[in-house]
């Protein structure tokens, strides 16, 4: 069989099966297969598919088609353009977390500007999961070390890895906590959350519900659960003119600067959208 039949016969299957982006799965499986880029499928498209591939091609697509995620699927994601491993242990990187990122970049430049850019920075990534705002974070300052947490072993053995993959390991810092028990001394701290809410967990699709870590996802009744407690360790882990930033679910942006604000701990309330105009991160600047 040829590599274009083979996507073809896949992408239907897929899409048969209720797959949303059949044919996008389809490639990324066949790519993934053949240790080759996207693009190169449509280069080599007549080119025959061997048996073996074709056999290890037929065991992804079957995963998949159980509405397995095609990033489990492969063991790997992209994540501000860097390469993550993911497993089921971990929530998979998404796009919208990169609006996270770029606060917690400009937070920190913020403070590189006051101080002097010579001064370290000491960020608190809470909830690390996979790593990707920790490792993105010190990927792109070189003056910035993280203290990454999460309350999974088996979550941070993958930050391990991906902070060794991405050349990051002597800077990202990996301990097992809750939330911000413990922590002082920080200048910045940053944390996507669980936030979806009890109604949403029912709606989501199966890809998400069945596969990713509840824990990662549930955020309590109305979603809130996890922003009312960083809302109140916050301020006790960080040092005065420091920074938070929340990644927040859409519609949660005014209710968690709610949370942020009523305390009197913290001012400069600050909302960015993420690429699709949604609100997707509150900052704040503790007083």
């Amino acid at each position: 069989m040829r590599r274009a039949q083979a996507l073809g016969e896949a992408a239907a299957r897929l899409a048969a099966a209720g797959c949303p982006e059949a044919r996008a799965d389809a490639e990324v499986l066949l790519a993934h297969v053949l240790g080759v880029r996207r693009a190169q499928l449509f280069i080599d498209r007549d080119a025959p598919l061997e048996e073996t591939s074709q056999a290890r091609f037929d065991r992804l697509l079957a995963r998949r088609l159980a509405r397995e995620p095609t990033a489990y699927v492969t063991g790997l994601r992209e994540f501000w353009s860097l390469p993550f491993r993911v497993t089921r242990a971990v929530l998979i990187p998404r796009p919208e977390t990169e609006t996270l990122v770029e606060e917690a970049l400009a937070r920190v430049d913020c403070l590189a500007a006051e101080r002097g850019p010579d001064r370290s920075v000491r960020v608190v990534d809470v909830g690390t999961g996979s790593g990707c705002v920790a490792v993105a974070l010190a990927r792109e300052r070189a003056r910035v070390s993280v203290l990454a947490i999460d309350r999974s072993a088996r979550a941070l053995a993958v930050a391990r890895q991906n902070a060794e993959i991405n050349g990051v390991a002597d800077r990202v810092i990996l301990a097992r906590g809750d939330l911000l028990a413990g922590v002082s001394g920080a200048d910045l701290v940053v944390s996507n959350p669980p936030y979806v809410t009890q109604s949403e967990w029912k709606a989501l699709p199966p890809e998400i519900r069945d596969f990713e870590p509840a824990s990662a996802l549930r955020g309590g009744k109305d979603g809130l659960a996890f922003y009312r407690r960083l809302a109140r360790e916050a301020p006790g882990a960080l040092k005065a003119g420091g920074f938070l930033a929340l990644e927040v679910g859409a519609g949660q942006a005014a209710a968690v600067c709610g949370l942020v604000g009523s305390g009197g701990h913290f001012a400069a309330l600050h909302v960015r959208k993420d690429l699709s105009g949604i609100p997707r991160v509150v900052s704040a600047r503790r007083v």
